[in-house]
């Protein structure tokens, strides 16, 4: 058996009581929907690399897109979908746009994630 193969029971039988405390605590269906979607917008390359870039600092998009060396629409709206997720925020001074991280759950949940994929 190859390490890629799954192992599934022998015999089929419900164990009662196990599925009942699982089911208790299973959180509503919209909230693992909401959690779904989040994880979606984690999910992609750019994305990651834009918030490494506001771990260090807010950003304005024109440095963004200079640090990652890509287009400005390319990270407008790679952070359209980052704000609408609540990951970022942004603020206007004159003619610039500034981003930074919505909050330190943002960071905690990469940082966990580079810890697993380290491990």
């Amino acid at each position: 058996m190859s390490g890629a193969e799954i192992e599934c029971c022998e015999v089929t039988e419900v164990h009662e009581e196990l599925l009942r405390a699982v089911t208790a605590g299973m959180p509503p269906e919209e909230q693992l929907s909401a959690l779904a979607e989040l994880f979606k917008v984690f999910g992609d390359y750019t994305r990651i690399r834009i918030l490494y870039v506001l771990f260090e600092s807010e950003v304005c998009v024109c440095d963004i897109a200079e640090a990652l060396s890509m287009t400005q629409p390319a990270i407008s709206h790679q952070l359209k979908i980052l704000k609408q997720a609540g990951l970022v925020k942004n603020r206007r001074e004159g003619k610039s746009v500034f981003y930074s991280l919505a909050d330190g759950h943002v960071r905690t949940i990469i940082a966990q994630g580079m810890e697993h994929v380290a491990e």
